[in-house]
Formats: C-alpha cells, sequence, structure tokens
C-alpha cells in the first residue's frame, strides 16, 4: 500500500464551509407552552390518594378536606362533620397537604 494514494477521509475546510452556507438557518426556539398541565396533574394525584387538604382563602379562612373533583374554575371539596364545599379558584390563596 502506497500512502501516497490514500484519500483524505475528512472533507477539506472549504468544503465543509461551503455545505454549512447552503443550509437554511435553523428556527428561532419556540416559546414554551402557556400551559403545561402540572396543575391538573397534582389535583388528579391528590384525588387518586384521597389526601387531605388544607386551602386557605384569600380572606384568611382555612378549610380542611380532601378534594373530590375539579374543574377549570373550581374545586368541590368534602369535609368530615361539615358540608361540603365548591370552591371557587380565584379564591385560593395558596394549598397544602394538611
Amino acid at each position: 500500500m502506497d500512502p501516497t494514494n490514500r484519500r483524505l477521509i475528512r472533507p477539506s475546510f472549504n468544503e465543509m464551509k461551503e455545505r454549512t452556507a447552503n443550509r437554511k438557518e435553523s428556527p428561532k426556539k419556540t416559546a414554551p407552552p402557556e400551559q403545561t398541565n402540572a396543575e391538573n396533574f397534582y389535583y388528579l394525584k391528590q384525588m387518586q390518594g384521597k389526601t387531605p387538604m388544607t386551602i386557605v382563602l384569600k380572606d384568611g379562612e382555612i378549610l380542611t378536606g380532601v378534594i373530590e373533583w375539579y374543574d377549570k374554575t373550581c374545586l368541590k371539596v368534602n369535609r368530615e362533620g361539615e358540608p361540603n364545599l365548591l370552591i371557587y379558584k380565584s379564591n385560593i390563596k395558596y394549598m397544602h397537604k394538611a
């Protein structure tokens, strides 16, 4: 085998420069989705586990119960020894596991 007849496997710098110049510019990164469904996942997890939750309302009232169901605007909370409640999400300051 004669070393002078070997072919260069790697393309030359000029060839690579031409290839990259011919490519279309990649589009900018897309914005993250507006809805991640993390809230829905959290509610489903708490509902399936029947986790006792403490809900603090904007007026300072504290409610404790299990989330029975939810929709876009409200939660239904089952409470022991007290009436069940339908709470608007807009009235909830924060919530956590009891």
